[in-house]
């Protein structure tokens, strides 16, 4: 018997620009905790059946950080991990998008996450508990700053 099976779930890297006292924009990232093994996480999901990859990472990020988020653009190479829960081996592969805060209140979260907040770049990837939560945070600046130079906003 096979004690192996395959998940797949999609989440976003969102992002906020928000003025300073100076009027200057700057960029923050949205990070959560999980409240069941505590530990600081982009917020992510599993794909429900007939359910597109987008449409989860939207429905994820609303239900697990209480905002609503639009996506700008996909994150290149989905996350992948194993991990092992009740004697089975769980290949996970993650969809990331890049996504824009659009409206909502992070104080309006859900049970999965104990805690949820807005930082900058530095700050988000240091509070991140796994290496390919910060790596897929590092593509997603990266989408982001190529965005912003198509637009001519930098």
């Amino acid at each position: 018997m096979d004690n192996s099976k395959s998940e797949f779930s999609a989440g976003g890297a969102v992002f906020r620009k928000r003025k300073t006292k100076n009027e200057k924009l700057k960029t923050e990232w949205l990070v959560c905790k999980h409240s069941g093994y505590h530990k600081w996480v982009l917020p992510k999901g599993l794909v429900e059946k007939g359910e597109g990859l987008e449409e989860t990472a939207v429905r994820e990020v609303g239900e697990e950080c209480g905002i609503k988020a639009k996506i700008i653009a996909k994150i290149p190479e989905p996350e992948k991990y194993i991990y092992t829960m009740n004697n089975v081996k769980i290949f996970k592969m993650v969809n990331y998008f890049l996504m824009e805060y659009v409206s909502g209140d992070i104080v309006n979260h859900d049970f999965e996450m104990e805690a949820v907040g807005w930082l900058e770049f530095e700050e988000a990837k240091e509070k991140l508990n796994f290496h390919g939560a910060k790596v897929v945070l590092e593509k997603a600046r990266k989408l982001l700053i190529e965005k912003e130079k198509q637009l001519k906003l930098i």
